[in-house]
């Protein structure tokens, strides 16, 4: 079971099932709020994960994140800053910082002078899938300690490991009903058998 102090009781209700009651905010907007929310939590837990174990800054690993979703190929800058929301001049000094660390090559876009295409290496590669498995904990770990069930299983479709956790509370809460009358202590598969 959570610690109440690593889980917080008072966590909001998914907008969703809470209707147009009772506040200024329409669900919309109310929603996109708890996303802000959970999505400032789950950065401010990355930006350490992140250094540790890539050593770049969590801006830099948006770029990186974003080039991971484009197998065998890059992106090119423009389109970097548009899904980032980013000037182009800071992207810039990203890019080469990233270039610098051996994480992305970059090349001129055949017939474009102008236009400059991004993609991974193989150490960048390496290193994501090395960190893989610690930054999806951190991220679930994040949205755990915001959201509560409701809103957990409303980003499952974004975010799969959300929709396990969800699960687990939901499991975790049924089997303490069905074990309340178990003595302290016992583990719920002995309980169960009494």
């Amino acid at each position: 079971m959570p610690d109440p102090a690593e889980h917080p009781a008072d966590l909001p209700a998914c907008p969703s099932a809470q209707g147009s009651v009772g506040g200024l905010l329409p669900p919309e907007l109310r929603g996109w709020m708890l996303l802000l929310a959970a999505t400032g939590a789950v950065e401010q837990r990355l930006r350490t994960v992140v250094k540790d174990r890539l050593d770049v800054s969590h801006d830099e690993f948006l770029v990186l994140c974003l080039l991971a979703e484009q197998p065998g190929q890059g992106l090119r800058m423009t389109r970097i800053a548009e899904l980032l929301g980013r000037p182009k001049t800071r992207l810039t000094y990203q890019i080469a910082c990233l270039q610098h660390a051996g994480l992305v090559t970059r090349q001129s876009v055949c017939g474009d002078k102008r236009g400059v295409e991004v993609a991974l290496t193989d150490k960048a590669r390496r290193l994501l899938r090395e960190a893989s498995g610690a930054l999806a904990e951190t991220v679930t770990a994040a949205l755990d300690h915001v959201m509560g069930p409701e809103q957990c299983a409303a980003l499952s479709d974004l975010l799969p490991d959300t929709a396990a956790v969800a699960q687990a509370r939901a499991g975790a809460g049924a089997r303490a009903d069905t074990h309340a009358d178990a003595p302290a202590g016992a583990a719920p598969e002995a309980a169960a058998s009494d």
